[in-house]
């Protein structure tokens, strides 16, 4: 079968066979939750042909990786972001402020992002996420002025060798229509929905190990019209793409709602025809019992950012409540700017932590005579989360939410997607008798070896696609330059 461009670009460079061996355990994600020890897996064309210990796989391949004294994962999954944001890092007047004053403080920067500092910030953000392990990266992107548009990313994205899920996202109600945005921050919705198709045509590739597909994701109720909601949603399922917004994210949002649409957020979105299994929301902090049967009900996923919820005052997600309820939930690193950080393996740690608070604030669940009850007590274990289970979140998780088979594990007929990390290292000193929990409870640290297809992204902690050095030197002039104002 003749393979399409779309298709064509994951074997740029991609080794005909790889061998990773020698893993001091090699973690799969897989249906059985295997942990390996001397763990080994064989790809052939970017996907996994064998896994198992490395005296039962071949012995020579095109690409040989030994991971003696490594652990191997597969790649993390990074189910939101905001890739231009890297740009406007912990900004002085916005550093101790909640979500709206926030976003009105950063919109006027943002609209004068150029192309190429768009580009700059893309490979930034990018590359911090690769040496937290990650292999897959959906950025939301709704803000297109000064020239800036989805194109750029994705054409970074590529020349980088990450797997990417971009968004054509959209806001189209300025503050003279009610909404958040100044008005020259807004676009014509026909303009939106005619891009948006251009964009789906020429860069979403559906089929089995794509290096890139492409989200429709409107930024938030009170930022696009009644329309513009329903338009999008059509167009989405008539594409075969996903779709994504932000969602119950602060109270603000919910007072917003509730005073022009006289429901709640997820009441709305329902109205305007979103929820499905086609749908995930980023956030989702505000809900309530019901609201989650619903998600459940309609097969919505979530991508959960804890470090944004906290940095922003937000709130704390019910995390243990979406996976009890048996809802999809990824991670998401959230905007650069409101993290200020792109390290999915700090996220993972975060989001574990942060359960944990959320536990220690709140009575146990059941029957009142349970009130008292320690958060070690047996009946109370099902409240906690683990770190394998954070684990789940960044990888099989967040394959989940994005509704792909392909990745998120390491198996026979997946992506040979995967990292690896260093375990004889000052990071993980006293911790190796577990070192599967040890890379959550530790302090996160540089991933050694990233692959992506099958493809060397990241050597002996260094990316090997791009020139680093100097996409920092020219993204740091142009945070400063866009900043100033100048």
């Amino acid at each position: 079968m003749e393979l399409t461009d779309k298709q064509r670009i994951r074997f740029i460079n991609t080794p005909k066979t790889l061998l990773v061996k020698n893993a001091e355990i090699l973690v799969t994600m897989d249906n059985s939750r295997r942990e390996i020890a001397n763990g080994a897996l064989f790809a052939e064309d970017g996907i996994i042909t064998s896994v198992g210990p490395t005296s039962c796989l071949p012995e020579e391949a095109d690409t040989v990786i030994d991971a003696s004294n490594q652990i191997v994962l597969p790649g993390f999954i990074n189910t939101h972001h905001h890739l231009n944001q890297t740009l406007t890092r912990n900004l002085p007047l916005a550093q101790n402020t909640n979500l709206f004053t926030w976003l009105q403080l950063h919109y006027p920067i943002w609209a004068r992002i150029t192309p190429e500092a768009s580009r700059t910030s893309a490979l930034v953000g990018l590359c911090e996420l690769l040496l937290s392990g990650c292999t897959t990266v959906f950025d939301h992107a709704y803000l297109f002025k000064n020239g800036n548009n989805v194109d750029v990313i994705i054409e970074a994205a590529q020349d980088l060798g990450i797997r990417f899920h971009a968004s054509r996202g959209s806001m189209s109600q300025g503050t003279s229509m009610g909404g958040l945005p100044p008005d020259n921050c807004v676009e014509n919705e026909e303009f939106i929905l005619n891009d948006s198709i251009r964009v789906i045509d020429r860069y979403h590739d559906p089929s089995h190990g794509a290096m890139t597909q492409v989200a429709l994701a409107p930024c938030s109720p009170f930022t696009v019209s009644e329309r513009l909601l329903k338009d999008t949603a059509s167009l989405a399922r008539d594409k075969g793409v996903m779709l994504h917004t932000h969602i119950c994210e602060t109270f603000d949002e919910e007072r917003l709602t509730l005073e022009h649409f006289g429901k709640r957020p997820l009441e709305w979105m329902e109205e305007m025809g979103w929820l499905g299994s086609d749908t995930w929301f980023a956030h989702v902090v505000h809900i309530d019992t019901l609201e989650i049967q619903a998600l459940a009900r309609n097969q919505c996923g979530i991508a959960h950012c804890p470090s944004s919820n906290m940095r922003l005052a937000s709130g704390i997600s019910p995390i243990k409540d979406f996976l009890n309820a048996g809802i999809r939930v990824g991670l998401g690193v959230d905007g650069s700017a409101s993290n200020d950080a792109s390290s999915l393996l700090l996220e993972t740690r975060q989001a574990m932590l942060l359960s944990r608070v959320r536990m220690g604030l709140l009575p146990p669940e059941g029957p009142l005579k349970y009130s008292q009850l320690p958060q070690s007590h047996p009946l109370r274990d099902k409240e906690w989360m683990t770190a394998r289970e954070a684990l789940e979140l960044a990888t099989i998780g967040g394959a989940s939410v994005l509704n792909r088979s392909d990745i998120g594990a390491l198996e026979v007929g997946r992506c040979a997607d995967f990292f690896t990390l260093e375990l004889n290292t000052i990071n993980y000193a006293g911790s190796l008798s577990d070192p599967v929990a040890a890379i959550v409870f530790r302090a996160p640290q540089t991933a050694k070896t990233v692959v992506i297809h099958g493809r060397i992204i990241v050597r002996d902690g260094n990316i090997t696609t791009i020139d680093l050095e100097q996409v920092i030197e020219e993204h740091n002039n142009w945070s400063l330059k866009l900043i100033r104002g100048s």
